[in-house]
C-alpha cells in the first residue's frame, strides 16, 4: 500500500466541528456536544485521530460507514459512547472477514458528524474527509450512496446492553430502512449502527467529499465571529453563501417521538424587518420545510438551519423551545441531491409534503 497523507485533526478543530456540524445537521443528526465531551476525554487519555483525503483511497480499500440512528431527543437520556460504534464496526469485519482502511460518517450533521472520529480514535484508523449527505437526513435511504444504485447490506446494529443485530440482505435501500429502524425501536429508539460498507471506488464517485473540513470551516467561522464581537450569523452566510429566510421569537412547539422519529414543527413569530410575519418549520428529526404565512419558502434538500440570533450556534428539532430568539437562513445543498434522482430520494415528496421543489440558490451557487 502507497503511503499517503494523513492529518492529525487537533481538539480545537474538533470543538469547531462541533459547532459546523450542529449547524450542517439542520436541526437533526443529534447534538454534537456528549460526541465532543467524549472526544475531549479521547484525547486526554492519549488518543488522537488523523483524517484523510477521499481521492487518496485505493479503488480496493474498504470503509466503514458509522452513524447513530434513532430520534434525537433519545440521544439526549442515552448518552453516546465512542465504544459502541467502535463495536458496530468490528461485527462488520467479522461478518465480512476484511479490515477496514478508514472510516466516514454517514452524515456530517450533528452529532453523527463525530461519530466517525469517536470510531476511529478506538479503531486506530483514519477518518475519511467526506459523507453521505452533506448535511442529516433521517432515513437509510436519503444518502449519495442510495441515489447512486450502491448495495444497501449488511447493516450492523449495536445497543448498549449487548444486543447485537445484523440485517445480512434486502431488496431495497427503502427495506433496508424499514427493517433496520424496527430494530432501532426495539433497542429503545437509537443505536449504534455501521453501515454497508464501501469501496474506495464507491467513496470517490459517490461520496460527498471534504465535508469534514466544511463543517470545521464553518465552526471557525461562528467561533471567530464571536469572539471579535461581531455578528456570527453574518460571518456563517459569508462564508458559505448562504441567505437569511426569517428572524424572531418562538412561539410554539409541537413535537413527538414516534416508530424512531422525531416529529413535529415550530411556528417563530418575526421581529425587525420580519415583524408582522410568522414562519412555521416543519421536521422529521431535521427541519424539512419552512412555510412563511403558509407559503414555502424554503425545502428539503436545500438546508435549513434555525440559529441562536445572539452566539449562531444552532438550534436542534429536540432543544427547540419557547420564547428562544432565533435567525433562519438556508445554506446551498450538494449538487447530487439536487438532481433529478436526488429528488427522488431527499425532495419534499419524499418526506410527504406535496410540493415542487425550488431552491433558493442556483447551480453555481450550490457548486455544481
Amino acid at each position: 500500500m502507497s503511503e499517503v497523507a494523513l492529518k492529525s485533526i487537533s481538539l480545537e478543530e474538533i470543538e469547531a466541528l462541533a459547532v459546523g456540524a450542529w449547524i450542517l445537521g439542520t436541526g437533526g443528526g443529534g447534538s454534537p456536544y456528549l460526541g465532543l465531551l467524549n472526544l475531549r476525554r479521547l484525547y486526554a487519555d492519549g488518543h488522537r485521530v488523523q483524517l484523510m483525503s477521499p481521492l487518496d483511497l485505493a479503488d480496493d480499500d474498504w470503509v466503514a460507514v458509522v452513524s447513530n440512528m434513532g430520534a434525537p431527543l433519545v440521544g439526549q437520556e442515552r448518552l453516546a459512547d465512542s465504544r459502541n460504534i467502535a463495536r458496530a464496526v468490528r461485527m462488520q469485519e467479522e461478518i465480512n472477514g476484511f479490515k477496514f482502511r478508514a472510516v466516514m460518517s454517514v452524515e456530517i450533521g450533528g452529532g453523527n458528524g463525530m461519530q466517525a472520529l469517536m470510531a476511529a480514535a478506538h479503531l486506530g484508523i483514519p477518518v475519511v474527509d467526506a459523507d453521505c449527505m452533506g448535511r442529516a437526513f433521517p432515513e437509510a435511504q436519503m444518502t449519495s450512496v442510495a441515489i447512486g444504485g450502491l448495495r444497501p447490506y449488511p447493516c450492523t446494529l449495536y445497543d448498549p446492553r449487548g444486543i447485537e443485530a445484523v440485517v445480512t440482505k434486502v431488496p431495497s435501500w427503502k427495506w433496508m430502512e424499514r427493517v433496520s429502524r424496527k430494530i432501532c425501536v426495539e433497542m429503545g429508539s437509537i443505536a449504534s449502527t455501521s453501515k454497508a460498507p464501501r469501496t474506495g471506488r464507491e467513496v470517490k464517485d459517490w461520496g460527498i467529499h471534504f465535508t469534514t473540513t466544511s463543517a470545521i470551516r464553518i465552526g471557525r467561522a461562528v467561533q471567530e465571529a464571536n469572539r471579535r464581537h461581531e455578528d456570527p450569523i453574518a460571518a456563517l452566510l459569508a462564508s458559505e453563501g448562504g441567505k437569511k429566510l426569517f428572524t424572531g421569537k418562538i412561539v410554539d412547539v409541537a413535537r413527538r417521538t414516534t416508530e424512531g422519529f422525531l416529529r413535529g414543527s415550530a411556528t417563530v413569530e418575526g421581529s425587525d424587518e420580519d415583524r408582522g410575519d410568522k414562519l412555521k418549520l416543519s421536521f422529521q428529526n431535521e427541519w424539512v420545510v419552512a412555510w412563511r404565512n403558509d407559503e414555502a419558502i424554503a425545502m428539503s434538500p436545500d438546508l435549513i438551519c434555525v440559529l441562536d440570533s445572539a452566539n449562531g450556534h444552532a438550534v436542534g428539532t429536540e432543544t427547540v423551545r419557547y420564547g428562544q430568539r432565533v435567525t433562519i437562513v438556508a445554506l446551498p445543498a450538494p449538487p447530487v441531491l439536487t438532481s433529478p434522482r436526488g429528488l427522488e430520494f431527499v425532495g419534499p415528496r419524499a418526506f410527504g409534503y406535496d410540493l415542487e421543489f425550488r431552491s433558493l440558490f442556483s447551480p453555481a451557487e450550490a457548486g455544481a
